[in-house]
């Protein structure tokens, strides 16, 4: 145990147990995100092992509401490899865990047109596994390319700084 300066121990450094599991970058690219809203996810012992060992897509994942509970759907959790016959199935629906007046902002969300939740990422808190949800509005093509033509934009002005030679 280290000290500090007069002899008061310190307390070891705790690793964090905290990291990103998964990112979903293509919901970025489809949707202008509104809301940002964070939920537990209800998991079987084999998938939080997967999920932990990076093995998750949440590409096509998106969110239904049903009868007051928040489904999570289409996000595929790949089977754990080192277990015998009572694996999980990949594409089942998970449950959310979330209060009942954020399952009622999302569903007042979702009845707007053109509105969805799609899950933005997973990672753990504190040892559980948590999931990043976003309430977000397709976005149309052309709103893409102008997302694609800014982005360059930059990029094409910061490579012009950098060149620039400055006068001595």
């Amino acid at each position: 145990m280290r000290e500090r300066a007069r002899g008061v121990p310190v307390a070891p450094e705790k690793k964090s147990r905290d990291r990103e599991l998964a990112h979903n970058r293509r919901a970025a690219y489809d949707y202008s995100i509104e809301e940002r809203l964070e939920a537990g996810v209800a998991l079987m012992g084999t998938e939080i092992k997967s999920l932990r060992a990076g093995h998750v897509n949440l590409r096509d994942g998106f969110v239904r509401i049903e009868d007051g509970q928040a489904w999570l759907r289409g996000v595929h959790i790949s089977p754990w490899t080192h277990t015998g016959h009572d694996n999980h199935e990949p594409l089942r629906s998970r449950k959310l865990l979330l209060h009942k007046n954020e399952i009622a902002f999302l569903e007042r969300g979702v009845a707007a047109k053109g509105y969805t939740v799609v899950p933005l990422r997973i990672y753990t808190k504190n040892g559980r596994a948590k999931i990043e949800l976003g309430l977000a509005r397709g976005k149309r093509r052309y709103e893409k390319r102008q997302v694609i033509k800014e982005r360059e934009a930059t990029r094409e002005m910061d490579a012009a700084v950098r060149r620039r030679v400055p006068r001595a």
